[in-house]
């Protein structure tokens, strides 16, 4: 990205929205570059886990209320796809750019800020949780198993999924100082969110307390505006889960951006 002149010979930088599309442009390309092997598991994951989990237990479990049980799981799986692509990227892709690559520090001698790269990084996350959401939706539909129109909406989701948990894993990548570290985020807290969120069987179902550390986690309330608008559920109770998600990417997305100011200046 170059800078112009304007006709008083004083340098023009480029606009916001331009540097932030430099940063999204950027990875875009990167991913593009191995397209095949980075486009095509999206689409073959999902149909592995439904036939293997969704069809297989459906026997034991037929259905919650009215839904069948693998529809019940498929529509809450571009919500976990999300998560769990934008968590990799903003935690093993961010660190490996930071102290292996140097990418960030290429990037920062063009006319981007910290706050440039950061923003830039959480949407072309969040575009990686639209995408894998996507790539379930189209597994999913043809089978009858993510109802229509809702499920068009539901990659919408994933890219709000995507901002959720790349501003997160961002924060969580401010601390690390070794790659290793990244297991426990993954294994002693996305794992068992997935099980606790409503992905697998309904919050509901879980005893009093679960209920409440269910609600206090950040995947509980995608899933249920995913569903929700999948089933054509819309009620006033989902404002909770919007305003939810919007205080936790200010939040987080601004905690993080403080914490690795502070790292890539440094």
């Amino acid at each position: 990205m170059t800078t112009s002149h304007n006709s008083d010979g004083i340098r023009a930088y480029p606009s916001l929205m331009m540097r932030l599309y430099s940063v999204w442009y950027r990875h875009m390309r990167v991913y593009r570059s191995n397209l095949l092997s980075n486009g095509l598991p999206p689409f073959l994951e999902p149909l592995i886990f439904l036939a293997g989990i969704g069809l297989g237990l459906g026997k034991y479990v037929p259905s919650f209320g009215n839904v069948p049980y693998v529809g019940f799981l498929a529509m809450g799986l571009p919500i976990t796809t999300a998560m769990m692509t934008a968590s990799f990227e903003c935690t093993f892709g961010t660190f490996i750019n930071i102290e292996f690559n140097k990418v960030y520090d290429g990037m920062l001698a063009a006319p981007l800020s910290v706050n440039n790269l950061i923003i830039g990084e959480m949407l072309w996350a969040g575009t990686k949780g639209f995408f894998f959401a996507f790539a379930v939706v189209v597994v999913a539909v043809p089978f009858g198993i993510i109802p229509l129109p809702g499920g068009l909406i539901t990659p919408f989701i994933g890219f709000i999924t995507g901002l959720m948990f790349a501003s997160l894993s961002l924060l969580v990548t401010s601390f690390v100082k070794t790659i290793s570290f990244f297991n426990f985020y993954f294994t002693g807290f996305l794992s068992p969110m997935f099980f606790l969120s409503g992905v697998v069987f309904p919050v509901g179902e879980l005893p009093q307390p679960l209920r409440y550390a269910a609600e206090a986690l950040p995947l509980t309330h995608p899933v249920r505006l995913a569903r929700a608008l999948c089933l054509g559920e819309l009620r006033v109770a989902l404002l909770f889960d919007v305003l939810y998600i919007t205080a936790f990417i200010a939040l987080f997305g601004y905690l993080a951006l403080k914490r690795l100011r502070g790292r890539l200046i440094d």
